[in-house]
């Protein structure tokens, strides 16, 4: 028994009643069980608690204890099992109870844990326009040097995440799954088209954007003109009196995908003649036409006409 004072140890006065002692002890019973408490010295001072009620509960203990500031039984004074007497408390999971769900002084059965697996691993692929178009397999090597194909789907985007379960780095033990290969896919820049409306870049996008170089005639009066495709060309009319930068729609035309098919813009863009390829009649007729036109620029704030 250390030597603290016992009234101190229960937290109660000298002159204390049985059931103040015997409530204060079950208060710092359930607070300082080694089932509940998990602090380095919880086992000690729940073993001083048990001792200092020991003494206190019992009427002539106490009073030798008063007397001498001594521990101890007086000749032929039964002792309680082991020291201490719960005979006040009557059965011990009643103290328990709530904490242990009505198993007495037991834990709840640990659950197995789960085998921890390996690592998961990312890497990089690419891919060009026209495989997503089409959707198409790529081949690519896991961690542990194992080739394997991998699905692109139509219209995918790009810097999609792609994963490959159980194609990771291995476990640290053999009966541990390995991790998951994550796959980004990246796809390259095409020489033609872009993802997304005109001037609205979108890597997710399933509509494409070209731009379609046209001359001065063809602007003026309209033409049938052959636009690039990702299928293969189509036949598109550019109307008269079409200016530089007008967007012409060809429907379902762009990339296929889960939500449906893109549409394709043509970004119309006049391209002047070069002015060393013109003859004298055509230098002559241009000149007469900027004589005649009537410029559009007169239009803005601050130009003279």
């Amino acid at each position: 028994m250390a030597d603290r004072d016992l009234y101190d140890i229960l937290g109660v006065d000298r002159g204390a009643s049985q059931d103040e002692i015997r409530a204060a002890y079950r208060a710092l019973a359930r607070r300082l069980h080694p089932d509940v408490n998990k602090a380095p010295d919880a086992q000690a001072r729940f073993t001083e608690v048990q001792e200092a009620y020991d003494v206190l509960s019992d009427a002539e203990k106490r009073r030798l204890y008063d007397r001498t500031g001594r521990v101890g039984s007086p000749a032929g004074a039964p002792a309680g099992a082991g020291g201490f007497d719960f005979s006040d408390l009557g059965d011990l999971g009643s103290v328990f109870d709530s904490f242990f769900g009505g198993r007495t002084a037991s834990r709840p059965p640990r659950q197995p844990r789960a085998p921890r697996r390996g690592p998961d691993t990312r890497q990089t692929i690419h891919v060009d326009l026209e495989a997503v178009a089409r959707g198409a397999t790529v081949r690519t090597s896991t961690p542990s040097g194992e080739v394997v194909d991998v699905k692109i789907p139509e219209g995918c985007a790009d810097g999609a995440q792609l994963r490959l379960r159980g194609r990771g780095r291995a476990a640290a033990t053999p009966a541990s799954p390995a991790g998951d290969l994550l796959l980004t896919v990246r796809v390259d820049p095409h020489r033609l088209f872009t993802r997304g409306k005109p001037h609205e870049p979108d890597p997710k996008s399933l509509d494409l954007s070209i731009i379609l170089p046209v001359t001065i005639a063809e602007a003026t009066f309209g033409a049938t003109i052959d636009v690039p495709t990702l299928e293969g060309p189509v036949r598109l009319n550019v109307p008269a009196r079409t200016s530089s930068g007008r967007r012409l729609r060809l429907r379902g035309r762009g990339l296929p995908g889960g939500a449906g098919r893109g549409d394709l813009y043509a970004v119309i863009r006049i391209v002047p003649p070069d002015p060393d390829s013109l003859g004298d009649a055509d230098r002559a007729a241009l000149h007469r036409i900027a004589e005649r036109q009537h410029p559009p620029r007169s239009e803005l704030p601050g130009v003279p006409a």
